[in-house]
């Protein structure tokens, strides 16, 4: 029996030891190699030209020859203005890649001995870079689609002749929101296991025809096939797509072979996140929780030090959040992002 590739020496190529071991000077490096690559020339985020700016080394910080803007490897990025060590940002990027199933920003704080305030800004710093840079091109081949409520809950009253119907829409929570997901289906090329390669997800008021319509219409290629269950948001698909279903009140899979398990697999480890680590997701930024959960659907088969890579360049890569930019002092998002 081959080995599972998530036991192997393969997929454990990161030690957060090894962050912690780093001095200033390695840091620094790691940072700038992450932004900039090898070369001598750096771009300035004030003006965008690209050259071997002045280096005040005494402030590892450069001065633009062109605009004379004088900006540090941080400038402009994610982690623009922090106040902790920049090795303190790598080792929670660490950490934040080995928690497959998410991590709570009161773990993070323990772990990197930081303030819970602290810690939530940060962790939410890193989902957010990640929804940023999330690849959102048309979706092709077989798409798996579901949904799935959170928020929902209605606590039913301890007398009997109390409690109400909670399946009436007027007895359920406003705050009820439902994550919808797409994914892609990758054939087998070798060894390689069947599964999904891409995964994008929404957030919607509810599953309903008209939101999941507008979504297949932007985010799925003519041509695909849609695999979904029985519910009746997916009606519309059948004349737009060659759509197959499965009726879960009776079997988990058709006599057809038709499944929605890659959208089932997904939804496992959203509700892990979500009960196991988090406990509780707020509608202000459920589409950056359901989008972290995709990502690490998407980066399973991955080292940790390739995943840990990947996310420093999108975290780079991501310019300064308006949202997090001053969180505590009440710089905060006014409403939630909803797809449709």
């Amino acid at each position: 029996m081959t080995q599972h590739f998530l036991l192997s020496a393969k997929a454990r190529t990161l030690s957060v030891r090894r962050v912690f071991e780093m001095n200033d000077e390695q840091t620094f490096k790691v940072f700038k190699k992450l932004r900039w690559g090898d070369s001598k020339a750096v771009t300035c985020p004030a003006c965008g030209v690209v050259h071997e700016h002045y280096f005040i080394a005494t402030r590892r910080q450069w001065r633009c020859v062109d605009c004379n803007h004088t900006f540090s490897v941080t400038s402009g990025t994610i982690f623009a203005f922090h106040k902790l060590p920049l090795k303190m940002y790598l080792a929670a990027i660490a950490i934040y890649t080995n928690a497959v199933k998410g991590i709570s920003a009161l773990q993070m704080g323990r772990d990197l001995d930081v303030q819970y305030k602290t810690a939530f800004v940060l962790t939410h710093k890193i989902r957010e870079s990640l929804m940023e840079q999330r690849d959102t091109s048309p979706l092709t081949g077989e798409i798996h689609m579901d949904g799935a409520y959170v928020n929902g809950h209605v606590r039913p009253k301890n007398k009997k002749e109390d409690r109400v119907d909670r399946r009436l829409v007027e007895n359920q929570k406003p705050d009820k929101r439902c994550v919808f997901v797409m994914r892609q289906k990758v054939s087998i090329i070798g060894d390689t296991i069947q599964g999904a390669n891409k995964t994008i997800s929404f957030v919607i008021k509810a599953e309903n025809q008209a939101d999941v319509g507008k979504l297949a219409d932007l985010y799925v290629q003519k041509g695909s096939v849609i695999c979904a269950d029985e519910s009746t948001a997916y009606d519309g698909l059948h004349a737009k797509f060659d759509t197959r279903r499965v009726n879960h009140a009776v079997e988990y899979r058709s006599d057809a072979g038709t499944t929605n398990n890659l959208a089932e697999s997904y939804f496992s480890r959203f509700r892990r996140m979500q009960y196991g680590q988090c406990h509780k997701f707020g509608n202000l930024y459920l589409n950056n929780y359901a989008n972290e959960a995709a990502y690490r659907e998407d980066t399973r088969r991955m080292s940790n030090g390739d995943i840990f890579d990947d996310i420093c360049t999108k975290c780079a890569a991501t310019p300064t959040s308006r949202d997090w930019c001053g969180y505590w002092q009440g710089n905060k998002r006014v409403a939630e992002l909803l797809a449709a």
